[in-house]
């Protein structure tokens, strides 16, 4: 057995922010990442705003791609969307591939510490008297004070202690891939509602474009790839993800805390997937470091946590539904 102050299970973006933050608060935090690296994952555009929050991990991004803003075909003419309206400054966002990030990410945490077990297997979760005690995985029980959920839309402590989610959509697959080109104009990429629903292109380097597409039904034939991108030669295979609108219904509890998209999911359209699973990462170790200084209030620590999260979510949830409402054919299920 192995014992620790903090067990994360995942090593993305939300995962290494939680086991980051413990680690600058002084905790003991071992890290379990089933997959190894590199890994392909969509979320290749960050919004400025990820720039101070990866600032305070101690994360510098650098020689990546930098962009002022996007271009937008949605409801009407084509129009520049920029992040800033100022002329005297400028503020841009990343173009950064997901397999570099959480690369950077991963390291960083194994520099303040972290114990990484990457492949590390979950396969069961360690309860006494109802609280959660820790996590078993490649033959080794794994223990700690507290439990954190950052396994994305796999939702492996969600499943294991059997929360419910509240939805708000039906079920949809974002399909997302790579291709090479040097020659595509600025006004053909950014996002494009079509019939089916939406494509986003982006360049992530001088020969590489990273697109995502989305359809909003299922049922339908629809194309596999953006027609645009057709003629191009696709790098690798396309991959789908789970991206339906969903929240978990309890999201801390006796010894745990869900953070990323194993608390919530949005689809990509709402551009901010990153930023907040950084946000819950590092909000789920402040809350952590507030429990194991004020035992007596974990329920009230948690319950904040949780009204952080679900205020945020539906939020989001009507930004994203009016953006919706407004596309060219907007989803029946609105």
């Amino acid at each position: 057995m192995s014992h620790f102050d903090v067990v994360v299970v995942g090593g993305g973006p939300a995962g290494c922010a939680t086991a980051i933050h413990c680690a600058q608060k002084g905790l003991r935090v071992v890290l379990l990442e089933k997959a190894r690296f590199p890994r392909d994952r969509p979320g290749e555009t960050l919004h400025p705003g990820v720039e101070p929050l990866l600032r305070q991990l101690g994360i510098t991004l650098q020689d990546h791609r930098r962009h002022p803003g996007h271009w937008v075909h949605w409801d009407g003419p084509s129009r520049f969307q920029a992040f800033s309206t100022s002329r005297d400054e400028q503020w841009k966002g990343f173009q950064i591939p997901r397999v570099l990030l959480d690369q950077q990410l991963l390291e960083q945490a194994r520099t303040l510490g972290v114990h990484i077990v990457q492949p590390g297997h979950p396969s069961q979760v360690l309860l006494e008297q109802s609280r959660v005690q820790g996590v078993q995985a490649n033959a080794t029980q794994w223990t700690g004070q507290f439990v954190v959920d950052a396994t994305g839309h796999h939702a492996w402590l969600q499943r294991q202690l059997q929360i419910p989610w509240r939805r708000f959509s039906p079920r949809l697959v974002a399909r997302y891939g790579y291709c090479e080109d040097s020659s595509l104009q600025d006004k053909k990429l950014g996002l494009f509602a079509h019939p089916d629903g939406w494509h986003w292109i982006a360049r992530i380097s001088q020969t590489c474009l990273h697109w995502t597409q989305l359809a909003f039904a299922q049922d339908v034939p629809h194309r596999l790839t953006p027609e645009a991108l057709e003629p191009l030669r696709m790098i690798g295979r396309v991959r789908g993800a789970d991206v339906s609108w969903r929240l978990c219904r309890t999201t801390a509890g006796s010894g745990y805390f869900l953070v990323g998209d194993a608390a919530a999911t949005l689809d990509p359209c709402a551009s901010h997937g990153v930023i907040k699973a950084l946000l819950s990462g590092m909000q789920a170790a402040s809350a952590i470091v507030d429990c194991l200084s004020w035992p007596t209030g974990e329920k009230t620590v948690q319950a904040a946590y949780q009204a952080w999260v679900q205020t945020a979510v539906e939020r989001d949830v009507l930004a994203l539904r009016s953006f919706y409402r407004a596309h060219p054919y907007p989803p029946a299920w609105l």
